[in-house]
């Protein structure tokens, strides 16, 4: 399908305002330091999934409010440390999946952290970890889980969790923690850039047709979901409006893009209903460090494929 945002030299030059709010430093700052007030307790234990040549261990870490968060570690079974390391965010339903259906990273030489989703992974990948986070009133799905208090909002559990995923990986015997870079599609690749906005120190960012970007504005131009879940959500509470899109504004990639410094390598599909090309330009255009991005005219989110996965490896070798 067919879908017309605004021309590309308009995107490429598209830089709207920030809605940033003035707490947003010092929420972020006071949510991990509450989150590292528990153990970190990372925990790799050894699993035999008859893949000869990856070794993969089953992952646990303490993530949001000490709550425990899943994942994989994959690596070259005969390689020495320390590695390069990619910790990977997973899209909008899915989870941590099997180990078997991640196996690029690995077999190119880094180790592979793939963080699972919490509360997800029952749309099309499996996982593991629950969300114990604040209920209340929400459209199905969750983009709107806690939406009514930033400290309530499912993605500030999610964003906190990613952070801690890459303190985990650090702690690792086989990986360098000076050579970590972030990856993801869709939430992934927002999940990415929030890292990337909330940890200084990597080594790059690979986001792919990145979710959460720009968010009010993704609810006024597209129909797709999820993004139309956070406006069905504003349908019914209409005297809530400005309070969701203030919560909203403290998970903005946008906001995180402006602050992340990390090389980036960004791609966008133009014909996206999903994460609309002018959400994907707004964060790219605002992003603070050296920063790259591909761009597929006849694609919609599923972006670039294989070409983008080529174009990853390259430059992800480039930075390690």
């Amino acid at each position: 399908m067919a879908f017309v945002d605004m021309p590309l030299t308009e995107l490429r030059d598209y830089r709207p305002d920030r809605t940033d709010p003035a707490d947003f430093d010092a929420f972020w700052t006071a949510t991990l330091a509450a989150a590292r007030e528990f153990p970190l307790d990372a925990r790799f234990e050894s699993v035999d999934t008859g893949l000869s040549t990856i070794a993969v261990e089953d992952v646990t870490f303490s993530g949001f409010a000490g709550q425990p968060v899943k994942g994989w570690l994959l690596r070259p079974a005969t390689a020495t440390g320390p590695l390069p390391a990619i910790v990977e965010y997973v899209g909008y339903g899915g989870g941590r999946g099997l180990p078997h259906e991640r196996l690029l990273w690995s077999s190119a030489g880094y180790a592979h952290l793939i963080m699972d989703t919490r509360g997800q992974g029952g749309a099309w990948q499996t996982g593991d970890t629950p969300d114990d986070g604040p209920t209340g009133p929400s459209f199905p799905g969750f983009t709107t889980r806690g939406v009514l208090d930033p400290d309530t909002y499912y993605y500030r559990r999610l964003y906190t969790d990613a952070v801690r995923a890459i303190e985990a990986a650090r702690t690792h015997p086989a990986v360098d923690p000076t050579r970590v870079l972030v990856a993801g599609g869709s939430q992934g690749g927002g999940t990415a850039l929030a890292a990337a906005g909330l940890v200084g120190d990597l080594t790059g960012v690979l986001t792919d047709v990145p979710f959460m970007q720009h968010i009010r504005h993704a609810t006024e131009s597209t129909d797709g979901y999820p993004y139309k879940e956070i406006a069905e959500f504003c349908k019914v509470h209409r005297d809530k409006v400005e309070q969701i899109f203030d919560t909203i504004a403290h998970v903005d990639g946008v906001n995180f893009a402006a602050r992340a410094t990390a090389p980036a390598l960004y791609s966008v599909a133009l014909m996206d209903d999903v994460c609309p090309p002018s959400t994907v330009f707004a964060s790219f255009n605002h992003y603070a460090g050296p920063k790259e991005i591909e761009v597929y005219p006849y694609n919609g989110h599923e972006g670039g494929g294989a070409h983008q996965v080529s174009r990853a490896l390259a430059f992800a070798a480039g930075l390690v």
